[in-house]
C-alpha cells in the first residue's frame, strides 16, 4: 500500500501490511511450534490408532482366519457356546462380529476376580483359536491418544483443546501462504534440506486443509461433550435378570438373534451384548440403512429367558445431538468405510504428524542459518527446545505421565 499526497504523488510505502504479515507469521508460528512435543505425539498415537485392529491383527495370530473359510453371516450361537465355555464360572460381556473377513469373532470375557480377557473364535464354524489379554495395541493408542492414559474427565479436555492450536494454524496459514491455491501441484525441491522442508510443509498443508479441518471439528466437539454437552442416552429397555448359567445364556442366543432378524431382516450384526446383573436382556448392535454412525446407534433388545423382542432403535430416529454424537467417531478415525478410508486416514494422519514436526525443523533451520550455525541434528534440536519457551515443559510432563500411567489399562483388566 502506498500513501499518496494531495497532488497522487507517492509519499512512501506504507508499513501497516507488513506488520500485520509479520504478527500473522508469528501467531502461525506459536501455535505450531510451542506445544509441538505435546500435539506432535497426539497426531502420531491418533494415527496409528486408525489401524490399531490390524495392529493386534499382526501381533496376535488368533485374530486371523483365512477369508475364504468365512460365510456372509457370524455364526454367533456357536461363537457363544465357545465364550462360554472358556469363561467358566467368569461371564462373557460381548461379543464382536470380525472387523474385516480376514479377522476372527472376538469374546470379552469377565473373569470371577474381576480381570478382563478376549477370546477368539472362528466367525463361521465357532472354533476355539485362542485368547488375548485385555490390554492390547487399540487399548493402548486409543486411551494414550485420547487422554493420555489420564481420568477422561481430566485428560479428554487436555487433548482436546489442541484442536484450538490446529485451529490457528489452520487460520493464519492462509494468510502465511500468499495465494495458496497455485500450490497444489508444486513439486518438492531437493536442493537443500530447508527447501526440501518448507515444500513439504507446504504441500502436506494444502492437501490436509480437509483433514486438518474435520479433526478440528470433531476435537471441538468431544470437547464439548465431555465438558457441557454430553449426549442423551438411547433409549433402553430393562427386565429381570435372566437366570441360568453362562453356557444357558450362550444356548439361547441362536432365538435371540433370530428373533433380531425378524424384527429388523436389513440389519448387520456387528456386536452382541450379554444379560448382566441389572437387566436380563440381550443388547444388539450392527449397521442399517442410517450412514455415519456406530453401531450401537441400531439396537435391539430382546429378553433373555424368552428372546422377545422389546425395544428396537432405529439409527435413523436419532436427535441432531444424538446424530452428529454417533457421527463423530467414524469421522475421527475413518472408520466408516472400512479398511479403505481407514488407510486414508492413516496416511492423511502421518502427513499431519509430518506437518506438525516439518514445522519445528523450518523454525530451526531458518534461526541457524540467521545465526550462520552449521546444520546438525544436535545444533537443530537444541535450537527447537529452545524456542519451544516454557512451553516445553507442560508437553513434556503431559507425555510422560501418559507413559507412566499405562499400567494403569493392566490394572482394569
Amino acid at each position: 500500500m502506498v500513501a499518496l499526497d494531495a497532488e497522487g504523488k507517492g509519499l512512501g510505502r506504507a508499513k501497516p501490511r507488513k506488520k500485520a504479515a509479520r504478527l500473522w507469521w508469528e501467531v502461525h508460528q506459536w501455535a505450531g511450534l510451542k506445544f509441538s512435543i505435546l500435539l506432535s505425539f497426539i497426531l502420531l498415537t491418533g494415527t496409528l490408532a486408525t489401524l490399531s485392529h490390524e495392529i493386534d491383527w499382526l501381533l496376535r495370530p488368533a485374530m486371523r482366519v483365512d477369508p475364504a473359510t468365512v460365510g456372509a453371516e457370524v455364526n454367533w450361537a456357536a461363537v457363544a457356546r465357545t465364550a462360554a465355555t472358556e469363561a467358566g464360572a467368569g461371564r462373557v460381556i460381548s461379543l464382536e462380529g470380525p472387523v474385516d473377513p480376514w479377522f476372527a469373532a472376538a469374546a470379552i470375557l469377565e473373569a470371577p476376580d474381576g480381570g478382563l480377557s478376549f477370546v477368539y473364535a472362528h466367525p463361521a464354524t465357532g472354533e476355539f483359536q485362542g485368547t488375548g489379554h485385555w490390554v492390547s495395541a487399540q487399548r493402548i493408542l486409543r486411551n494414550m491418544h485420547r487422554h493420555l492414559m489420564m481420568p477422561i474427565p481430566i485428560g479428554v479436555p487436555i487433548v482436546t483443546s489442541l484442536s484450538f492450536l490446529l485451529a490457528v494454524s489452520l487460520v493464519t496459514s492462509f494468510v502465511v501462504y500468499k495465494k495458496w491455491w497455485r500450490g497444489f501441484l508444486r513439486p518438492i525441491r531437493l536442493n537443500d534440506l530447508r527447501t526440501a522442508l518448507g515444500d513439504f510443509h507446504r504441500l502436506a498443508g494444502l492437501w490436509s486443509l480437509w483433514f486438518v479441518l474435520l479433526m478440528i471439528l470433531t476435537g471441538l466437539w468431544y470437547m464439548a461433550e465431555e465438558m457441557a454437552f454430553p449426549a442423551p442416552p438411547a433409549p433402553s429397555a430393562k427386565v429381570e435378570p435372566a437366570s441360568g448359567s453362562v453356557l444357558a445364556l450362550a444356548e439361547r442366543l441362536g432365538d435371540t438373534v433370530a428373533a433380531a432378524k425378524a424384527a429388523n431382516p436389513d440389519l448387520r450384526l456387528e456386536r452382541i451384548l450379554f444379560p448382566t446383573e441389572k437387566s436380563g436382556a440381550f443388547v444388539l448392535h450392527g449397521q442399517d440403512d442410517a450412514i455415519l454412525v456406530r453401531s450401537r446407534a441400531n439396537a435391539i433388545w430382546t429378553e433373555a429367558e424368552t428372546g422377545q423382542v422389546l425395544l428396537v432403535n432405529d439409527g435413523r430416529d436419532l436427535n441432531l445431538h444424538q446424530r452428529i454424537s454417533e457421527a463423530a467417531d467414524p469421522l475421527h478415525f475413518g472408520t466408516w468405510g472400512g479398511l479403505a478410508t481407514k488407510l486414508i486416514w492413516f496416511v492423511f494422519g502421518l502427513a499431519l504428524t509430518g506437518l506438525s514436526v516439518s514445522g519445528v525443523a523450518i523454525y530451526a533451520l531458518r534461526l541457524m542459518r540467521a545465526e550462520r550455525r552449521a546444520a546438525g541434528w544436535g545444533p537443530a534440536l537444541a535450537v527447537s527446545w529452545r524456542g519451544m519457551g516454557v512451553w516445553r515443559w507442560p508437553a513434556v510432563i503431559l507425555v510422560v505421565i501418559g507413559f507412566l500411567l499405562i499400567p494403569t489399562v493392566f490394572l482394569q483388566g
